[in-house]
């Protein structure tokens, strides 16, 4: 097969998905807005060719160079990894007549509001949301669900320029950000109370082939709001408890409901007092390199699983649920540069057969905003065969560690 991936040369986490596709036996044709010649040496060996666009947002440039590719072998699946690329794909999709995540479900994956309407018509639990363009709009979805609230862009990026609104003062600030005082169109959500996570699946025909479950320690707002915080993201190997019954039940009503076919799903779900709602659902793995995690804790590539997916229609791997995988991530107590570290040596002794992966940046490097994710500044990534103790690691790790900026 002759598969066109879009992207891949926005970020070095995506250089797997061409390697994976070269392993399982397909010609793979890259799409970008990088030159050739600026390729980096990671992504390009995974290459047959590479066609630039001037955007890789623009749906007709990309069938413009998907014809271009298809010259020399016909192509037969157009795939993106990113969540921004998912729209235009789809889009030069139909143009060019390719199988793979219509135009119709690539929006309700990229507006919130419309998802939300979507979720709401498949009879599926989630919080009440608007598109709002205006204060009066908003404050009139205020009078309905009242504060607190989330104020997020309609198609959004995780959780960047996402709010939450706990009055009056704060809804005008938060619209001001927004440009909703200004006419742009923002969503608008009840604030659901409860604990935060997610469901990934390798999914092929709509069915999930290969499911994974995680949890945010704390919420991902909660995580934003206090540096002090050490955010952890757990895997659980314990996926096919009774306890995940519910959660794994509506995640495949949720891929049918929006006819997502053959694709990487991530979705994102809270439980609390009103019960499992969903949050959102993109045609897409996770973000911050998730799936490294899932390969870890149960003996997989799951980058060639994905592959075999879309070149194969069949996943080569079943999880081994040896362990489960964990994320923490301890922030400087200031913005500055990086000068002093506190516990770390501990940290190195206790946890040393835990750790399969981190960074500690070097005394002297200038910190990251803690509002760029969980793989900046320290962080590690450990492992155990118990999900408790593995939590137990990481809480540790996060009291333990202390990083000095001045």
């Amino acid at each position: 097969m002759h598969i066109a991936l879009l992207g891949p040369d926005l970020f070095p986490a995506f250089h797997d998905f061409a390697r994976a596709l070269k392993e399982v036996g397909a010609r793979v044709t890259g799409i970008g807005s990088t030159s050739a010649g600026r390729l980096r040496a990671g992504l390009k060996r995974h290459l047959d060719a590479w066609e630039q666009v001037p955007s890789p947002f623009d749906g007709a440039l990309v069938a413009r160079a998907v014809a271009r590719a298809a010259a020399s072998k016909p192509i037969d699946r157009l795939e993106t990894v990113e969540e921004r690329l998912v729209e235009a794909a789809a889009a030069a999709r139909r143009e060019l007549g390719l199988p793979g995540l219509s135009v119709e479900a690539a929006k309700l994956c990229r507006d919130k509001p419309a998802m939300k309407e979507a979720l709401r018509a498949a009879g599926i639990p989630c919080a009440e949301s608007a598109a709002v363009a205006s204060m009066a709009e908003l404050e009139a979805f205020v009078e309905r669900a009242g504060f607190p609230l989330v104020l997020k862009p309609r198609a959004g990026l995780g959780s960047l320029e996402t709010f939450r609104v706990a009055g009056p003062a704060e809804l005008v600030r938060a619209a001001g950000r927004l440009g909703v005082t200004r006419g742009q169109s923002a969503a608008v959500e009840e604030f659901i109370e409860g604990h935060e996570g997610f469901y990934d699946t390798v999914s092929i025909d709509g069915e999930p082939r290969l499911e994974f479950i995680s949890h945010y320690y704390p919420s991902v707002l909660e995580a934003l709001s206090d540096r002090r915080i050490a955010p952890q993201i757990a895997a659980t190997n314990r996926v096919e408890l009774p306890s995940y019954g519910e959660l794994r039940e509506v995640g495949r009503k949720v891929l049918r409901a929006f006819d997502i076919g053959t694709s990487a799903t991530h979705m994102e779900w809270f439980f609390g007092p009103k019960g499992l709602k969903i949050s959102e659902i993109g045609a897409r793995p996770p973000g911050e390199r998730i799936w490294d995690l899932y390969c870890v804790g149960n003996d997989l590539d799951l980058y060639r699983s994905w592959a075999s997916a879309m070149v194969l229609g069949r996943v080569e791997y079943r999880p081994s649920r040896r362990y489960a995988t964990g994320s923490v991530q301890v922030r400087p107590d200031r913005e500055g540069k990086v000068v002093a570290y506190q516990g770390l040596d501990e940290v190195r002794r206790r946890c040393s057969a835990a750790i399969f992966a981190h960074e500690i940046p070097p005394l002297g490097r200038k910190t990251v905003p803690i509002a760029k994710g969980y793989l900046a500044n320290a962080w590690f990534r450990v492992k155990h065969a118990d999900y408790d103790v593995l939590r137990e690691t990481m809480s540790w790790i996060g009291r333990t560690l202390r990083v000095e900026a001045g």
